[in-house]
């Protein structure tokens, strides 16, 4: 028997179509969706500070972060020290010391933050650096998982990933250890507006 044959059998036996079941969102009051998204970020090893406004980051990351000499960030009104545009190869990244990159949904029942390739210009930067930090505005937190996904626009870029605090890892004798594969801290900075 050919292939044509073999794929002619296939497409005449081939199911109808169903319709996809109804998923649910599985609402819940939450009354402080920042408060809770803080608690489990905190609880993953992640810093989560609240600013009023983007202003005041160059003074915060000088309290935080002092000896950071490569500062690479994609946040629009934050320059580094490092411009991400004018850089061809990643492997140029592996010496970044402090990452900033703005995330697009935060998801409060686990603390992830959803960040696009265009957040991060290069997908490896958030996972190359030593330190990163996520700006998130609080109107960018949904409850749950499934609100997020009726939110994200998967198709728009070519890369996308949920991050939950920074690099962790454990053995088997049940010791953790942060910062071991990729980014040694994460701090998330919520901002009013």
């Amino acid at each position: 028997m050919s292939k044509e044959q073999i794929l002619a059998r296939i497409r005449a036996n081939k199911p109808s179509a169903k319709t996809l079941p109804e998923i649910p969102l599985f609402p819940q009051e939450v009354p402080d969706l920042a408060a809770t998204f803080t608690a489990l970020a905190e609880k993953g090893a992640s810093r989560c500070i609240s600013l009023p406004n983007i202003e005041e980051l160059a003074a915060l990351i000088e309290v935080h972060f002092p000896s950071a000499k490569q500062i690479a960030s994609s946040v629009p009104l934050f320059r580094g020290t490092l411009d991400l545009a004018k850089i061809d190869d990643p492997l140029a990244l592996k010496d970044v010391d402090l990452a900033i990159i703005p995330g697009q949904l935060g998801v409060g029942e686990n603390a992830a933050i959803w960040v696009t390739e265009a957040d991060c210009v290069h997908r490896v930067l958030p996972f190359i650096t030593q330190h990163l930090m996520i700006v998130l505005y609080k109107n960018q937190l949904v409850w749950n998982l499934h609100e997020a996904y009726q939110q994200l626009k998967i198709d728009e870029t070519g890369y996308g990933v949920f991050i939950a605090g920074p690099s962790k890892t454990a053995d088997i004798e049940q010791s953790l250890v942060i910062g071991a594969q990729g980014a040694r801290s994460l701090t998330i900075i919520l901002l009013d507006k």
